[in-house]
């Protein structure tokens, strides 16, 4: 079980007024560069959910060299039936791979022309067993909704409806990570055995209080799993690390002044 590295980009919202192509240009280079083992991408490929918008985003993404992804659609991919060019442009979208140790299940969270989500009870057993696969030393699941609200977003109704039974499934199957996307805002904290780290937007200037774009990179073994955040053309800082046994971390107090308010 080497270590492996896994790089996750968010919110593209490609044909939007604020995509900014310079930056996905940018950290595409810097991801290609690093040749990381997997690459996730967590929603919001689009900005409309239309079919232009989806065949940008696949030529940003097919310029990835890397031989495994990860995508799952957000709430504006759903828009205007944008789920049917997803499913024809990148595939499922739930989908598992099991990878060198490390055990990853991808859900669609989306509900078509709503920006709230659901994972549903029709997906909990089947996340159940998909993690019950293969013995891994991490589980790491993928949706573009968050399980939390997160700090320095406003007035959060943005999370999974049913993000309780969710919660309570992840800790059953023994989830020790959590990646999502959503509301361009970075985080990342500690819930009992689960962590959890949303990404920022990689490549939209939609942005909220003071944050920028960025992207997370992850590198994992058996003993140690690192969450560095990336900013295009800057050096990458470590915002939270575990330790996938024990639960031991350690987490950048920066993260904290960067949702005060007042």
């Amino acid at each position: 079980m080497r270590p492996l590295t896994i790089a996750q980009i968010s919110d593209l919202h490609c044909g939007s007024p604020h995509f900014e192509a310079t930056l996905l240009e940018r950290s595409i280079y810097e991801i290609n560069e690093l040749a990381p083992d997997l690459v996730v991408v967590s929603g919001d490929l689009t900005d409309f959910g239309l079919r232009k918008e989806y065949e940008t985003a696949r030529g940003f993404l097919d310029t990835i060299e890397c031989r495994r992804m990860t995508v799952v659609p957000g709430n504006h991919d759903s828009r205007n039936v944008g789920y049917v060019h997803f499913e024809e442009l990148f595939g499922d979208r739930r989908s598992c791979l099991h990878l060198d140790g490390v055990s990853i299940v991808a859900i669609d969270s989306t509900e078509p022309d709503l920006d709230s989500g659901t994972v549903g009870r029709g997906l909990y057993e089947w996340i159940e067993e998909r993690f019950a696969e293969r013995e891994s030393y991490l589980r790491l699941f993928v949706l573009h909704h968050h399980l939390l609200p997160i700090p320095g977003t406003g007035r959060e109704r943005n999370i999974v409806h049913d993000a309780g039974d969710t919660l309570e499934r992840l800790q059953r199957a023994g989830v020790q990570l959590v990646l999502s996307g959503h509301k361009h805002v970075p985080y990342a904290w500690r819930l009992e055995n689960l962590f959890v780290v949303n990404a920022g937007t990689v490549s939209s200037l939609r942005l909220r209080g003071k944050t920028k774009p960025c992207y997370n990179v992850i590198e994992t073994s058996s003993e140690r799993c690192t969450v560095y955040r990336k900013y295009p053309f800057e050096e990458r800082q470590a915002i939270i690390a575990f330790d996938p046994r024990t639960f031991d971390f350690e987490k950048d107090p920066g993260l904290l002044g960067e949702t005060a308010t007042g």
